[in-house]
């Protein structure tokens, strides 16, 4: 799934104020509750900002999901949503985020998907991984100059990364 199914230019954010990890996560949930067409779900039983939030929460409870490099992939499951959806913030101050390499994270790729899609949850995580573990990609992030050039450098066809 290339990251253009996940993300929307609606839903890539840089944050330039402090922000505290769980301040990011909520930014992120509000992002996700927006459909592609970056208008925000209010019609039928579609996930709000709230319950993402919840679970991405939870999920940031057990352990942290930095994975290093300057870059966290905070993840959840929702019972109410059908396919998986992306959330890109960049952070102009870098945050803790507990990773284990001790590097604050600036780079945010939030992401939920159906309670019950386990393997394909799994797949798309290591190929997020995989992506942000490119220096080449990273730096490409961090130059961008405002939302607009980070939404094209992350959906831009020939650089678009593709998740499982």
């Amino acid at each position: 799934m290339p990251l253009i199914d996940l993300l929307s230019a609606g839903r890539v954010a840089i944050l330039s104020g402090p922000q505290d990890g769980a301040a990011v996560i909520d930014t992120a949930a509000r992002l996700l509750a927006l459909r592609a067409g970056d208008a925000p779900i209010t019609d039928g039983p579609g996930p709000d900002a709230d319950l993402i939030g919840d679970s991405l929460h939870a999920r940031e409870r057990l352990a942290s999901t930095a994975i290093g490099h300057g870059v966290a992939i905070p993840h959840g499951r929702l019972e109410s949503i059908t396919g998986s959806r992306g959330a890109f913030l960049r952070l102009a101050e870098p945050i803790d985020f507990g990773a284990a390499d001790g590097i604050p994270v600036d780079l945010i790729m939030a992401m939920v998907v159906p309670l019950h899609s386990n393997m394909k949850h799994l797949e798309q995580l290591a190929e997020l991984a995989e992506h942000f573990s490119d220096p080449a990609f990273r730096q490409r992030l961090r130059e961008a100059v405002d939302s607009a050039a980070l939404a094209r450098c992350l959906l831009a066809a020939p650089t678009c990364p593709r998740v499982a």
